[in-house]
C-alpha cells in the first residue's frame, strides 16, 4: 500500500497545545456540587458500582460539556484533563464512583485484562517489568515508554502522587504517522503491516501466545494506531511467532525518537483528583520514573477506565470491543491502597 496523510485536523505540534486551559476543564464550586449530588443519587440506588449507568449519574450541567470533550478526543487534539476534584473529601470508593460516573458520560466500559477488569488501578503491586506476564499497571517506579492501550478511550485518576517524578506525557500518534508519510515513506508503509504482540499470557484458552495487529491502520479515512513496544519484542520469546526484522525495528526506533522530540510531546504533572482521558488511536502516552512514598497508603495510586465511545460508529475488527475474550467477565480491581 502507499500511506497517506491522514486526519489533519488532530495533527497538532506541542507548540499548537502549549496552552493548558485549552484543554484543562477545570471543576467550579458548582460543578462539584452536581457531582456531589450525582454521586449520592449513585449511592441510593445501591448496588455494585459497575452497575451505574449514565442514567444512575446524572450531570444536567457538566453533561454538555463533557460530549464536547469527548468530540475534541475523537476529532480533535485527542487528550484532556478534568481538574478541580477535591479528592481528599472523599474516600476511595466514592472518589472511584464520581470518576466512574463521569467515565460513563463519555463511553462505556471496557475489560482491561483476563479478569474482565472495568475499573482498574495503576499503582506497584511488585510486578517487574522483566516478568513476561506482567502489565504496565501493576509495574511501579520505572519510567514507561510511548505506548496505546486496548481501547478506544483511556482514563486516569489521581488519588495520591508518587514522592517525586510520575510526571504524564502524551505524543501525538497521528503527527507521527504524517510526518513518516512525507520523510519515510517505506518505513511508514511497514507499519502498515501486521506485527507480533505478547499476549503475556492472557491469550484465550487453547490460542496461541501471541496475535498480529499493525501499527497504523486507515479504515473509513480515519487513522487507528495500536503500539507497545515491549509487548511486540517480548513476542519474540516464543519460539513461533515471526521474527522482527532489521527494518521493523528501524521504524520502531524512529517512532519511539519523534515520541521523545519535544515538538511532538506535551508533560503534564497530574495532580490529586486529576482525571486524564486520551483516544488511544490518536495519542501515545507514557510516563517517567518515580520515586514511592514508603508506606503502602501513601503510594502513587491511580485508577483505571477504558471506554468505547459513541463517537466512532466503525472500527477495524481488531478495534472493537465485542471482539475481545476478555469481555466474558465483568469486574473491578479489589485492590485496597487506602487502609
Amino acid at each position: 500500500m502507499t500511506p497517506r496523510i491522514l486526519e489533519t485536523a488532530a495533527d497538532w505540534r506541542a507548540s499548537d497545545v502549549a496552552h493548558a486551559d485549552d484543554w484543562t476543564l477545570t471543576l467550579s464550586e458548582k460543578d462539584v456540587a452536581e457531582l456531589d449530588a450525582a454521586l449520592a443519587h449513585a449511592k441510593a440506588k445501591g448496588g455494585d458500582l459497575l452497575d451505574v449507568t449514565r442514567e444512575d449519574f446524572p450531570l444536567p450541567s457538566l453533561r454538555a460539556r463533557l460530549r464536547e470533550l469527548e468530540e475534541d478526543l475523537i476529532d480533535g487534539r485527542g487528550f484532556c484533563l478534568i481538574r478541580g476534584l477535591p479528592v481528599e473529601r472523599y474516600s476511595d470508593d466514592d472518589a472511584s464512583l464520581i470518576y466512574w460516573g463521569i467515565g460513563m458520560h463519555l463511553g462505556k466500559p471496557w475489560p482491561q485484562n483476563r479478569h474482565g477488569h472495568l475499573l482498574g488501578d495503576v499503582t506497584d503491586q511488585g510486578k517487574s517489568g522483566a516478568d513476561p506476564t506482567s502489565r504496565g499497571n501493576e509495574i511501579g517506579g520505572v519510567a514507561f515508554p510511548y505506548h496505546s492501550d486496548g481501547s478506544d478511550l483511556v482514563g486516569l485518576m489521581c488519588l495520591r502522587k508518587a514522592k517525586s517524578g510520575g510526571v504524564s506525557t502524551v505524543a501525538n500518534a497521528v503527527a507521527i504517522h504524517n510526518e513518516l508519510v512525507r520523510t519515510h515513506p517505506d518505513l511508514a508503509a511497514l507499519l502498515y503491516e501486521p506485527q507480533p504482540y505478547d499476549y503475556r499470557g492472557e491469550e484465550p484458552a487453547g490460542g496461541q501466545p501471541f496475535y498480529f495487529v499493525p501499527v497504523f491502520t486507515e479504515h473509513s479515512g480515519r487513522l487507528f494506531v495500536r503500539y507497545i513496544r515491549p509487548y511486540i519484542e517480548s513476542s519474540q520469546r516464543h519460539a513461533e511467532a515471526p521474527r522482527l526484522s532489521p527494518q521493523a525495528r528501524e521504524a520502531f526506533d524512529l517512532v519511539d525518537a519523534m515520541c521523545a522530540d519535544p515538538a511532538f510531546n506535551v508533560f503534564m504533572d497530574l495532580q490529586l483528583g486529576d482525571m486524564q482521558f486520551v483516544n488511544n488511536y490518536h495519542v501515545l502516552h507514557a510516563r517517567t520514573a518515580y520515586e514511592d512514598w514508603p508506606e503502602r497508603n501513601r503510594k502513587r495510586h491511580l485508577k483505571r477506565l477504558w471506554l468505547e465511545t459513541a463517537r466512532l460508529e466503525d472500527r477495524p475488527e481488531r478495534f472493537r470491543n465485542f471482539s475481545s475474550h476478555w469481555a466474558a467477565k465483568r469486574t473491578r480491581s479489589e485492590l485496597r491502597m487506602d487502609g
